[in-house]
């Protein structure tokens, strides 16, 4: 009679159980909040008119459009095999782990245990041992034992749940992380060998500049001998070689400096690249228009955005984790198992089983449980405002990127427009000089203003690929799914 009424008790309340765990207290995530309604409405960015763009989605893997494959290769590498990366792969794994051993407090938790024992047992304690008279003899006895046990509890207010909800968004969280890790990269590793390059460039332009000096030394030095420059004259063409000169040891160490950077970023030791990028190269040239998208895709897009929102959902999901604290906990428990005192364990007579719910209610904690609830509340409060600011900054990087990339472009067919006359009035002055309708230092200044322009060019080059690069950065471009 007793075991018929415990019966619809446990059966009770695993219904209400089971009609309740489709519920869980706290906000139901709505997706994050309109943070740039006036861009994404647009439909375009506001800068995108000042460069040449091309319709549809970007590319991901947008450095072959450079046509560099040693820049490809390099790229590649440190997506494989930076310590960066692999730092964030791990974290990833991290956060699915957790992920994984919140998922299996939904289910019951229990073991299995045996054991035996000796135990004497004094003579004045035999009496309370059936079937022995007091003041016996003292008597060893082994006991043996082996059951299950288990406890579950119940997820009626949906606190696991929710725990559930707020790992997964962490998770989400750390891939999109580890996504933006690889956008930094691909850029920094780009970024790295565009400079080189433009060093590189750089360091030939200086011993261009060198010969130069010195065939213009050797040529005064010829017109000395025959009265028709002075020894100031000299000492003018000399002090600009020895400018020059100096300039070479500087680049040739900023070129073993970079080549270090770029060996660091692929996951080698300095020096590793020393000869694999010892033979100069061109700076790679952009494509004359580029797909850029739209900012909603921007904002599905990019990484960091991606991570703020997922952490915008699981702070969301930690109210109702909190507020499930106010609610009573409902836990399931039993125990089976054999006990005797010989070696014939496992007999009928020797079974006993014991289980039943139980309730626990943290009622005189409410004033310290309110308090976490408005603190979740206050956390998601914060980051979503952090969420609305990296939404803002990213509209903000992308359209500054935007305007760059453009007017570098600009800049750079002004600065190609100025090479060429200085190469044409480098030419006809050094005809005057030879001629004599002109002085030394017509020709020196003539001489300096081509190798400026050729600097600036190259330097103009170099820039127009790095805002090239860093304009991809802000599209969110660099990782695959």
């Amino acid at each position: 009679m007793s075991g018929s009424s415990r019966t619809p008790s446990v059966a009770a309340l695993l219904t209400v159980g089971a009609l309740l765990a489709a519920c869980a207290v706290g906000p139901d995530y709505k997706g994050p909040p309109q943070a740039a309604p006036l861009s994404t409405a647009a439909g375009r960015f506001q800068r995108s008119a000042q460069i040449e763009s091309l319709p549809g989605p970007p590319a991901a893997r947008w450095w072959e459009a450079l046509n560099e494959p040693e820049l490809s290769r390099l790229i590649d590498q440190a997506l494989a095999d930076s310590p960066t990366v692999r730092e964030a792969q791990a974290r990833v794994r991290a956060a699915r782990a957790s992920l994984g051993a919140t998922r299996a407090a939904l289910l019951p938790n229990g073991g299995a245990a045996a054991f035996q024992a000796s135990a004497r047992i004094p003579k004045n304690a035999l009496g309370g041992l059936t079937g022995v008279a007091p003041g016996g003899v003292p008597r060893n006895v082994d006991i043996y034992s082996a059951g299950f046990d288990a406890l579950w509890e119940l997820d009626v207010f949906g606190g696991t749940r929710r725990a559930i909800e707020a790992a997964g968004a962490e998770a989400g969280a750390q891939q999109a992380q580890l996504q933006d890790a690889q956008v930094e990269l691909s850029a920094e590793v780009a970024q790295a060998y565009v400079n080189l390059r433009d060093t590189q460039a750089r360091l030939r332009l200086a011993q261009d500049a060198v010969a130069l000096q010195q065939r213009t030394l050797d040529l005064t030095r010829q017109r000395r001998a025959v009265g028709a420059a002075a020894d100031g004259d000299i000492e003018r063409v000399r002090t600009d070689l020895e400018q020059s000169q100096a300039e070479i040891p500087s680049l040739e160490g900023l070129i073993q400096q970079i080549t270090d950077q770029i060996a660091v970023l692929t996951g080698r030791e300095p020096g590793a690249l020393d000869v694999e990028l010892a033979a100069s190269a061109t700076i790679p040239k952009p494509p004359a228009a580029t797909p850029i998208g739209d900012p909603a895709a921007l904002l599905r897009r990019r990484p960091d955005i991606r991570a703020a929102e997922r952490r915008l959902a699981a702070s969301s999901a930690r109210i109702g984790q909190n507020v499930a604290e106010l609610f009573p906990k409902v836990t399931l428990f039993g125990d089976i198992g054999f006990s005797a005192t010989s070696g014939d364990l496992f007999k009928s007579g020797n079974f006993g089983a014991i289980g039943g719910p139980s309730l626990t209610w943290n009622l005189f904690s409410f004033p310290r449980l309110q308090a976490r609830v408005r603190g979740a509340e206050a956390d998601r409060d914060a980051v979503q405002a952090h969420y609305e600011g990296v939404v803002l900054a990213a509209l903000e990087d992308a359209e500054t990127s935007l305007t760059r990339y453009g007017h570098q472009r600009q800049s750079l067919a002004a600065l190609a427009r100025a090479e060429a006359s200085a190469v044409v009035a480098a030419e006809l002055t050094s005809r005057r000089y030879q001629g004599g309708t002109a002085s030394l230092i017509d020709v020196l200044d003539a001489q300096r203003r081509q190798i400026q322009a050729r600097r600036a060019v190259a330097d103009g080059q170099a820039q127009l690929v790095n805002d090239y690069v860093a304009l991809q950065k802000s599209l969110g471009l660099g990782w695959a799914a």
